[in-house]
């Protein structure tokens, strides 16, 4: 099937694609990679008036560490960050993530402005960024403003990106410590659409407990989300890779109802398996 009819607008600037954006007032749509939003015109469940390429746009992509803060642009395509070494350096847990999304010809046009925008409750770099605290660079009509990762998602396919707003950047905070990490996931089989994932970034002290524990799931909602429960139950305890059972136990506790805890719980104890591993634990 082909897409219903549309305009394409090719602009060079962040000002021209959110003035066209409003010129459309929400019948325009950004067109990043296209791996999503491309499949859904030409099965014409998404039938935009316009699209805003955003493939010619200057300064949108690219990886770089400032100041404590490894920022990627939104045009930035999925294999550049599973082969960055920058980012293998300063954020691990995304260059792993991003490895896994779907496959080869998938990770070298999708990008990961198109990833987050697109806001699918079960892929793995909003899940990523849910679990190290991203924040999301915006720019609309008002100029430039900045949305936590805890903000960003907001429900089943939304984000809080407006109609005439588009995603340049996303800011990862690069840990002072450094420490472990793991993502895994559950799909039926390789490429295809994970069922659920979870993330894993923690470190531990001197006496080998628990420092640093943040867990991210996604999958088992509308939305990415962290457990926080979860942990602060791990928080000071000492883990070791043999002894994670009752670990698993904590994050399945954490889930809501209608979710598949031992899946869950599995994915969890691996990736904390994965975590302490690479610490030495």
């Amino acid at each position: 099937m082909k897409p219903a009819e549309f305009r394409y607008h090719a602009p060079r600037s962040v000002e021209e694609c959110v003035a066209l954006l409003a010129e459309h007032g929400g019948e325009a749509k950004p067109l990043a990679g296209g791996q999503s939003l491309v499949p859904l015109m030409n099965l014409r469940l998404a039938r935009p008036e316009a699209l805003v390429d955003l493939g010619r746009v200057p300064g949108l992509d690219g990886i770089r560490v400032d100041a404590g803060v490894l920022e990627v642009g939104a045009m930035t395509r999925h294999a550049d960050l599973a082969s960055s070494e920058l980012v293998a350096a300063a954020c691990p847990l995304l260059a792993d993530a991003a490895a896994l999304i779907g496959y080869p010809a998938i990770r070298n046009r999708g990008t990961i402005g198109g990833s987050m925008a697109h806001a699918d409750p079960a892929a793995e770099l909003p899940c990523v960024a849910v679990t190290l605290d991203a924040e999301f660079v915006v720019a609309g009509p008002a100029g430039r403003r900045t949305v936590p990762a805890a903000e960003f998602f907001v429900d089943h396919f939304t984000c809080a990106l407006a109609a005439d707003e588009i995603l340049t950047a996303v800011r990862w905070p690069v840990p002072s410590r450094a420490g472990g990490w793991g993502f895994r996931e559950f799909a039926r089989k390789a490429g295809d659409f994970a069922v659920a994932a979870v993330a894993v970034d923690m470190a531990v002290d001197v006496s080998a407990s628990a420092r640093r524990v943040r867990i991210g799931v996604a999958g088992v909602g509308g939305r990415p989300l962290r457990l926080a429960e979860a942990e602060r139950a791990l928080t000071g305890t000492r883990l070791r890779p043999d002894q994670l059972a009752w670990a698993g136990d904590a994050v399945a506790a954490s889930l809501g109802d209608g979710v598949d805890r031992e899946l869950v719980r599995t994915l969890a104890v691996r990736a904390l398996s994965d975590a302490l591993t690479r610490i030495g634990a």
